[in-house]
């Protein structure tokens, strides 16, 4: 297993954190779903506390290895100043000798918040079964420890995400941690009945999820658009009984009351349950009810609930119910995969 931030001394050490900012923005460019930045701040007070010198990094949105002006940090340096309630330095820039110096001089506790790693397309390279070695060295150069705190980008071989933990002493941080941990309860012996409801479309990222998970699930509830890829696609599962189908259109926006009554029946029974992805196009009210009955029922159920997916989070912060589930995940192919059962490239260059 991994290192822990507490297995390290990190007074005046220069700390080097892989965040994931990835927020969602509007057409002006404003964060409309901080979720993913209010999971990081325990670990980002707990450097403080510790008197760390704190270099956060991470990307923000596809910005093809250019600069977006859109797409800068600025506004995650903002929000995240509220949170802590402290001055958050920001740079124009994620590596460089101006950078190394910035980082040199920073002060106990203070923190440094570098510039978007995407507008590098060094940092999405992957030559020869490896990340940039160059930009890794680059990043590397700015701490002193490597923290990787950004479990939605685990699954990626970039260079910040396993290039510079190659590089540098490295741990995981206290957001990585209770990922693993949330996930490890649903893959080790899971309490039964356990449901697992899978949402939203993309069957070819999810086939393997959903024949993995079936294994140990009691019932796969899946939705229209969903069982419509996979009835197109011809795919095959290990275990069809328990891949429970919407009835009705298929590709229709939103399930309809029959599903909402056989989906909620068999939730109301579990002990374990794991969603990801919405079961209409929520973004529409019309088309909401579906989504936020299956929610209703998950927190009635007061079973173990862990949920994961942008959208599914996004659902669930407009509607104000993300304290009401036991772990709400801050990756969503990254959660896939991990209860896949693939090998994620982040967490395998955290092992020692």
């Amino acid at each position: 297993m991994f290192k822990t931030l507490k297995d390290f001394s990190l007074i005046s050490k220069r700390v080097l954190v892989r965040c994931d900012f990835n927020v969602s923005l509007n057409e002006k460019g404003e964060i409309t779903d901080d979720f993913r930045i209010r999971q990081t701040i325990p670990t980002i007070q707990y450097l403080i506390d510790q008197k760390a010198r704190i270099i956060l990094m991470s990307h923000l949105g596809e910005p093809d290895g250019k600069v977006v002006p859109e797409l800068k940090l600025d506004k995650v340096a903002e929000r995240l100043a509220e949170y802590l309630s402290c001055p958050i330095a920001k740079e124009d820039d994620c590596v460089g000798a101006e950078i190394e110096g910035q980082s040199n001089s920073l002060e106990m506790g203070k923190i440094l918040l570098l510039e978007n790693l995407r507008f590098h397309k060094e940092e999405t390279e992957f030559i020869d079964f490896l990340p940039n070695l160059e930009f890794s060295k680059r990043l590397s150069y700015l701490g002193d420890i490597y923290v990787n705190d950004a479990f939605g980008v685990c699954h990626r071989n970039n260079a910040s995400v396993i290039g510079v933990s190659r590089l540098l002493p490295h741990c995981a941080g206290l957001l990585l941690e209770k990922e693993i941990e949330s996930l490890d309860k649903i893959t080790n012996n899971p309490e039964k009945p356990m449901v697992v409801l899978v949402g939203g479309t993309k069957v070819e990222t999810k086939a393997k999820f959903i024949n993995n998970i079936s294994k140990m699930a009691d019932y796969v509830l899946v939705s229209g658009l969903i069982a419509k890829e996979i009835a197109e696609k011809n795919i095959q599962f290990d275990h069809p009984e328990k891949i429970i189908l919407p009835v009705g259109q298929l590709d229709a926006p939103d399930i309809d009351e029959e599903s909402i009554k056989i989906f909620e029946e068999k939730i109301l029974q579990a002990q374990t349950i794991l969603w990801n992805g919405p079961f209409g196009k929520f973004e529409d009210k019309k088309y909401a009810k579906g989504t936020l009955a299956i929610a209703n029922a998950i927190i009635q159920s007061r079973a173990l609930s862990v949920v994961g997916g942008g959208e599914t989070v996004e659902f669930l912060n407009k509607q104000g119910m993300i304290d009401k589930f036991s772990h709400v995940s801050t990756g969503g192919g990254a959660m896939l995969s991990y209860l896949a059962g693939d090998v994620l490239p982040g967490l395998e260059a955290l092992e020692d």
